[in-house]
């Protein structure tokens, strides 16, 4: 059908009205915009739901039934529905031009009304595509942990921007070219307005290239009471849930600007560390005597430590003819440091216990609490609760072990310790 014979069937109602009635030309001509218009709404209306009714369905059975999970996320994102907008819009755009055809003025208007929503419907489109690939790459080992979502919310950005420019353009009637050319005396006012947007980005790359941080990671931020697992990633800010299920959000920036702790090497790695220490009363260490020697041999853990190192010490004070008649002279065994043998053997055959990594027992320099006794050692076990148990139970242990040494634990005076000694002092001072 050529241009001439479609302006014939569009001006049939023109023609009734105004030869067979006698309408007036004016009249006739909107009563003919308006039926043609209704006729039009009607006919777009009908490709509308013969794309959604059976192009969608149709979709979303060859979906199923496809091997690849893209297709399912372009339905869950409801990419046809943006498609079958454009496509019944891009109709109206079509004829729009035929109808308005006697309405000059009308025409420009509704056309650049008409090109507007087009637009908006190819960035709709785009960002359900975009939306697309982003949950389809999250199924992707390679992608798991990568800050996916900051990049989509870039592209997505960077097209409303360009979108809005082309809008503008439409609507002034100005050349695409000369408006992204007048963007350069703004840039100064664009990059304020996009600072955050624009920092986050660099932030968000800077995360990704070096790995800062990867979704699943357990990090902790005091400053911004954070201390959990990062589950999202986007332009603006990083999110954490922490193990109280509050959750933290971070700006991205700030990830490259902060200091932070990130677990994931813990995770990583064979062991998670356990490095505490005990306080042991410096007046409980002492030299040990021939009799007491003789009692720490039936510890089944340091009993040939125990054996030979004694052996060793009376060769050597033989040797060196010491004068046992005062503990001091010579070489000895102290209560302390047979604690300290019974830690690393105990620590050594723990089940709990990462034989691979270090473990060690150590003293570390006197304090006003007595003298810290540190353990340094890493669980097999890195689940936290599983964690913590196993900790417990070395404590619990060894805690329960110091008496046998014949040491004390310090720990500052109870209310009932200062009564207890209250009493005691009265009952002295009655007996004289």
């Amino acid at each position: 059908m050529n241009n001439l014979e479609r302006q014939e069937q569009l001006h049939y109602v023109y023609r009734y009205f105004n030869e067979s009635l006698g309408v007036s030309e004016e009249n006739a001509l909107l009563i003919n915009l308006i039926v043609n218009l209704i006729g039009v709404i009607f006919i777009a209306y009908l490709i509308y739901k013969i794309l959604r009714v059976f192009g969608e369905r149709l979709f979303t059975k060859f979906a199923e039934k496809s091997a690849t999970k893209f297709d399912d996320y372009l339905v869950e994102n409801k990419f046809f529905f943006h498609l079958s907008n454009l496509l019944t819009i891009n109709f109206v755009y079509v004829v729009i031009p035929d109808i308005f055809i006697d309405f000059p003025t009308l025409n420009i208007v509704v056309d650049k009304f008409v090109s507007v929503i087009t637009v908006i419907l190819v960035i709709m489109l785009l960002k359900s595509i975009l939306r697309t690939v982003k949950d389809f790459l999250k199924t992707l080992n390679s992608f798991k942990d990568k800050p996916v979502e900051s990049y989509i919310q870039v592209f997505m950005i960077i097209t409303w921007l360009f979108g809005l420019i082309i809008v503008f353009g439409i609507i002034s009637d100005r050349s695409i070219l000369k408006l992204l050319t007048g963007l350069g005396a703004l840039s100064a006012i664009i990059l304020l307005i996009f600072k955050d947007t624009i920092l986050g980005f660099v932030a968000s790359i800077q995360v990704s290239v070096n790995d800062t941080v990867r979704l699943g990671d357990w990090i902790t931020m005091e400053k911004y009471g954070a201390d959990g697992d990062v589950f999202e990633i986007n332009l603006a800010s990083v999110k954490v849930r922490n193990f109280d299920n509050t959750i933290t959000t971070i700006p991205t920036y700030y990830l490259i600007s902060d200091s932070f702790i990130n677990w994931r090497g813990m995770s990583n790695s064979g062991g998670r560390r356990i490095k505490r220490s005990i306080f042991i009363k410096a007046n409980s260490i002492k030299f040990l005597k021939e009799s007491e020697i003789e009692a720490f041999k039936k510890i089944q853990l340091i009993q040939d430590f125990v054996e030979k190192r004694h052996q060793e010490i009376l060769t050597h004070n033989k040797a060196k003819n010491a004068d046992k008649s005062v503990l001091i002279n010579g070489r000895n065994l102290t209560n302390f440091g047979l604690f300290r043998i019974y830690i690393d053997h105990y620590l050594q055959q723990h089940p709990q216990v990462n034989q691979e990594m270090m473990t060690m027992s150590r003293h570390l320099a006197p304090t006003a609490h007595g003298i810290p006794l540190e353990i340094y050692c890493f669980s097999a076990d890195k689940v936290w609760v599983n964690y913590e148990r196993i900790m417990a139970d070395i404590f619990d242990h060894i805690l329960a072990a110091v008496p046998y040494f014949d040491l004390e634990v310090f720990e500052h005076p109870s209310t009932t310790d200062v009564q207890m000694l209250g009493q005691r002092n009265k009952s002295h001072k009655k007996q004289f």
